[in-house]
């Protein structure tokens, strides 16, 4: 497996840390759903998992397969290491 940079950590563990934030406001939501501040927040937090994505992705690949993420070319989804494995 090839070595990554001290970087593809750093955006990882911030991509981790707005999932975590969407999932608790996702369930939040589902019973305080007229909570305009927890509705902005998941907004918020939404564009910025977005904006991460899209820099992790043009710095290291995919990070989904079946349509989630784009494909540089040549088809770069075989390219190690895959999320997980870190």
């Amino acid at each position: 497996m090839k070595q990554v940079p001290p970087e593809y950590y750093q955006i990882m563990e911030q991509l981790q840390a707005v999932d975590f934030v969407l999932v608790e406001l996702s369930l939040y939501l589902d019973t305080h759903n007229d909570d305009l501040e927890a509705i902005k927040q998941f907004n918020h937090y939404a564009k910025e998992r977005k904006r991460l994505k899209k820099m992790f992705e043009s710095k290291f690949g995919p990070l989904q397969q079946f349509g989630n993420s784009y494909s540089a070319y040549p088809w770069n989804w075989d390219d190690s290491p895959w999320p997980w494995q870190v």
